[in-house]
């Protein structure tokens, strides 16, 4: 159990830059919800909790999986209250479900004896497979979504599209999540504009997912780093 405990992550696994993310996407945050006029302790938590989950994923870290289970919960009662009905299903019966599966298979993939994840480079019957996939669950969401009667159908749709893309990566450990959840951020920001258009309160979501499409695309390169960096220790080992 201590072993496990360990291996999840802690602040000082990070590196300096990373310290400096995490610092200055949390304070965006806070500082737009100080400053937006409005109190909604939920969605700040949410945003901070979201924020910090990022930047541990981004390091390969376990840590990152728990919180992004504990953001994914926040957020869908976020969008249950906003009727963003795809948000709210897409992250209670999806996101969350995905993060809890890929918590086990961090745990069960380190690489060799570090906390971080192995990387894992999909291959081409892969890659079609999640395609495949990601365009069914699209489908089906699209036309359950229309029925519920949800706000702003088209780009919760392409939302859904997206979201399921990327947490299918970072279950499978593959470097491409955070240039699909980088996506998914965009559409996102585009969303909670068009909230806090009407809702100042909701303006600290605009911000967080800023904030999210940053430590994404640091995801996104940082793994890039690491698949190189243990595909040459692998290589070393062998030929030692």
């Amino acid at each position: 159990m201590k072993n496990t405990l360990r291996r999840l992550g802690t602040p000082h696994d990070l590196n300096t830059f990373e310290k400096a993310l995490w610092a200055l996407s949390a304070c965006a945050v806070t500082l737009s919800f100080l400053l937006c006029g409005a109190f909604d302790p939920l969605t700040l938590l949410a945003s901070l909790i979201g924020v910090t989950a990022l930047i541990f994923v981004a390091k390969g870290l376990v840590l990152g999986q728990i919180l992004t289970v504990v953001f994914a919960v926040l957020y869908g009662v976020i969008s249950f209250r906003l009727r963003y009905y795809g948000e709210m299903i897409t992250y209670l019966g999806m996101t969350s479900p995905i993060a809890l599966l890929a918590v086990a298979s961090w745990l069960r993939h380190p690489f060799q004896k570090t906390k971080t994840v192995a990387v894992h480079k999909l291959g081409k019957a892969e890659i079609v497979r999640l395609l495949i996939l990601t365009v069914i669950v699209t489908a089906a969401f699209f036309f359950l979504l229309k029925w519920l009667g949800n706000a702003r159908l088209a780009v919760s749709t392409v939302s859904i599209a997206t979201s399921f893309l990327a947490s299918a990566l970072t279950l499978k450990r593959s470097a491409a999540y955070g240039l699909v959840y980088a996506a998914n951020d965009v559409v996102l920001l585009v969303l909670w504009i068009l909230a806090s258009i009407g809702e100042r309160v909701y303006v600290p979501m605009v911000v967080c997912f800023f904030m999210f499409l940053c430590n994404d695309l640091y995801g996104f390169f940082n793994w890039l780093r690491l698949r190189s960096a243990q595909k040459a220790d692998i290589s070393a080992a062998a030929g030692a």
